[in-house]
C-alpha cells in the first residue's frame, strides 16, 4: 500500500493541481511542502487535522524523520513539490531513503513552469514546418552542468529551449545562446512566478533579453522560453482537408 506520495504542485495556481493531487492532499495526515516555492493556497484541500510542515528550513534527514514518524503511525504523507517532481526535483534522494526503510511511494505528476508559461503567453514550442523539439536545460552555476550539455552547444540545434534555474544570470543565458548561433531577433518569453497572484509574462527578443529582465527585476523563479522561428511555419496537417489519416480520407486522396 502506498504510504508516501510525491506530488507535483504545478507552478503555483491551485487550479492547476491534478484531481489526483488534490484528492491525496485532502487525505493526507502529513503535508510536507516546499514553502519557498509552493504557495499555501495549493494546500487548501488539506484536512483541518492534518499536520502541515514547511520543508524549506529542514534538512533531508529532518524531513525523512517526519515522514517516517507519520508512516509508522499508520498515516499517509503528501510530499508536495513545485512544478513536476521529475524535473529539477529532489525526489531521488528522498525515495532512496524510503526504499531502504521498505516504505512504498508514488509520484503524482504536475504542470511544469515552462508549460504554464507557454500557455499564459499563448505560444507553442513546436510548429509545423519548423522545430519539432524542445530542450529543457539550465545554465551552469553553483550546480554544474555536464560539458556535453552546455547551453551554447544546445543552442546550436536551433530547437526551442526552456531554460530553468537561471534567472539570476540573464546576461549569461543571453551570451551563451548568442554564442551558439541563435539570431538576436529570436523570440523569448520569460515566465516569472507563473501561477502565483503576482506572476507575469515578459515577451522580448534574445538580443534585448538581459536588459528587459534586468529592468523587470527578475532574479529568481523565472523560466526562459527560447522560441526560434516563432510566428513562422505552416499549418498542421492533422485537420488539413487534403490530408488523409486513419479517421478521415483527404480530398487529395485518389485511392478508391
Amino acid at each position: 500500500m502506498t504510504q508516501v506520495y510525491f506530488i507535483g504542485a504545478g507552478p503555483g495556481d491551485p487550479e492547476l493541481l491534478t484531481l489526483k493531487a488534490a484528492r491525496i492532499i485532502g487525505m493526507a495526515d502529513l503535508v510536507l511542502y516546499a514553502g519557498s516555492l509552493v504557495p499555501r493556497a495549493v494546500l487548501t484541500e488539506a484536512r483541518d487535522s492534518a499536520k502541515i510542515v514547511d520543508s524549506a528550513p529542514l534538512t533531508l534527514e529532518e524531513q525523512h524523520t517526519l515522514v517516517l514518524d507519520c508512516v509508522r503511525a499508520g498515516g499517509l504523507v503528501a510530499r508536495v513539490h513545485t512544478g513536476d517532481p521529475a524535473l529539477f526535483g529532489a525526489v531521488r534522494e528522498q525515495a532512496e531513503m524510503l526504499d531502504r526503510e521498505g516504505v512504498d511511494w508514488e509520484v503524482v505528476p504536475g504542470v511544469s513552469a515552462a508549460f504554464a508559461a507557454a500557455a499564459a503567453a499563448k505560444v507553442s514550442f513546436t510548429r509545423p514546418g519548423g522545430t519539432q523539439s524542445l530542450i529543457v536545460t539550465r545554465l551552469a552555476g553553483k550546480t554544474p552542468v555536464p560539458e556535453s550539455e552546455n547551453l551554447r552547444d544546445l543552442a546550436r540545434h536551433g530547437s526551442a529551449l526552456a531554460v530553468y534555474l537561471s534567472a539570476g544570470d540573464a546576461p549569461g543565458v543571453q551570451r551563451e545562446l548568442l554564442a551558439g548561433g541563435l539570431d538576436p531577433e529570436t523570440a523569448v518569453v520569460v515566465g516569472h512566478r507563473v501561477g502565483w497572484p503576482d506572476g507575469s509574462i515578459l515577451t522580448t527578443t534574445l538580443g534585448d533579453m538581459a536588459r528587459a529582465v534586468g529592468e523587470a527585476g527578475f532574479t529568481r523563479q523565472a523560466v526562459f522560453l527560447v522560441l526560434p522561428g516563432q510566428g513562422r511555419g505552416g499549418r498542421s496537417k492533422l485537420y488539413d482537408a487534403g490530408f488523409s489519416h486513419q479517421y478521415r480520407r483527404g480530398s487529395c486522396d485518389g485511392s478508391t
